[in-house]
């Protein structure tokens, strides 16, 4: 991350090291594609394999504004590092630009941390919900999603029987 603060002095909001030993940099969310693609492009970082995105809601922390948290983590084949990003966004604009047209590999994780936390990534080719339903309401990873509130029912959709396929009856 040295590398990427020389070449994008006002990208990096905060730099520090865990508990854990691990290094982390927190970037401005408007940046994040210059500094994933410095990351990608330049031949002696190579962090050409993208790893995963997550979410993390601080709403019961201290210190919880802004209360989101986009954690991306990048990995070099040829230097064998590890690279985590975080960008931090507010609960009224939780807004952060799409990696998709840098790694096709962020299009299901972004899809997922939607799904769950409500975080929109601005320029995602396909943005909805990947695992719960369309009518579901909330966001469930969100710390004040109620654990015990009803969902509303909807009728059961029609699905393919991809087992006897089309035009049998399963009757014998």
């Amino acid at each position: 991350m040295d590398r990427v603060s020389a070449h994008l002095p006002e990208a990096v909001a905060e730099r520090y090291v865990d508990r854990a030993g691990g290094a982390w940099s927190v970037i401005h969310a408007q940046h994040l594609p210059k500094v994933v693609a410095y990351l990608k492009s330049d031949p002696e970082l190579n962090f050409k394999l993208f790893v995963s995105i997550d979410a993390v809601d601080r709403l019961h922390l201290a210190e919880n504004d802004p209360r989101f948290e986009v954690v991306y983590f990048l990995y070099s084949l040829t230097r064998n590092e590890h690279v985590r990003l975080k960008v931090r966004v507010t609960e009224a604009n939780p807004e952060v630009p799409s990696l998709v047209p840098l790694y096709k590999g962020a299009n299901w994780w972004e899809r997922l941390t939607f799904d769950f936390y409500g975080i929109r990534f601005v320029g995602h080719p396909d943005l909805r919900r990947i695992l719960m339903y369309d009518e579901f309401q909330g966001h469930p990873l969100r710390k004040d999603y109620a654990m015990r509130d009803r969902q509303p029912l909807i009728p059961e959709r029609p699905i393919k029987d991809i087992f006897r396929g089309p035009g049998t009856s399963g009757l014998s």
